[in-house]
């Protein structure tokens, strides 16, 4: 079985647990590079071309504006199709309760019928929130796996409970 990891995450000035640092790594990018280890999958991280600020607050109001907006910004670099993977595990931040607009784009970019969607976020709090609900809507044709959610202030802590989910999804 061939496995994509599609992530999207940010670097920068981020937040942490009532707290504000700069991070060299994304929080979802350490995870999905966990993911890689366990399941010899491929990496695909989903880039804007316009990315977002560096600054986390700036940061926050430019995702809400898309999010209102229900904009689809673009993405650099998406392979031409998924006809090889069989399995993806898709990889995003929580924002305002939901993905990342560029997530929404990766999704809505490709025909997703028949292939098996894991997802996972990292948050603060927040949890999937509706994510799985909004990756079907997304991606109609998929299945859709139950999720998991990764406080992002505790990834480096994340290995064996997602060992545990890689074992309960396949």
């Amino acid at each position: 079985m061939a496995i994509l990891i599609a992530y999207y995450s940010r670097a920068g000035e981020n937040y942490f647990g009532g707290s504000y640092r700069r991070i060299p790594v994304g929080n979802t990018r350490r995870v999905a590079e966990q993911l890689a280890s366990l399941t010899g999958g491929d990496l695909l991280e989903l880039r804007q071309a316009h990315p977002y600020s560096d600054d986390y607050r700036t940061c926050v109001a430019q995702a809400r504006a898309d999010w209102q907006q229900s904009a689809r910004p673009e993405v650099l670099d998406l392979p031409e199709d998924l006809a090889g993977y069989d399995r993806i595990y898709l990889g995003y931040p929580n924002y305002c309760g939901t993905m990342p607009m560029a997530v929404y784009t990766f999704l809505e970019h490709y025909d997703l019928t028949g292939k098996v969607i894991c997802p996972f976020c990292t948050h603060e709090g927040s949890g999937l929130s509706q994510t799985e609900r909004d990756i079907r809507k997304a991606a109609p044709g998929a299945t859709v796996t139950r999720g998991l959610a990764i406080h992002g202030s505790h990834v480096d802590e994340a290995a064996p409970a997602l060992t545990q989910w890689v074992n309960e999804v396949q």
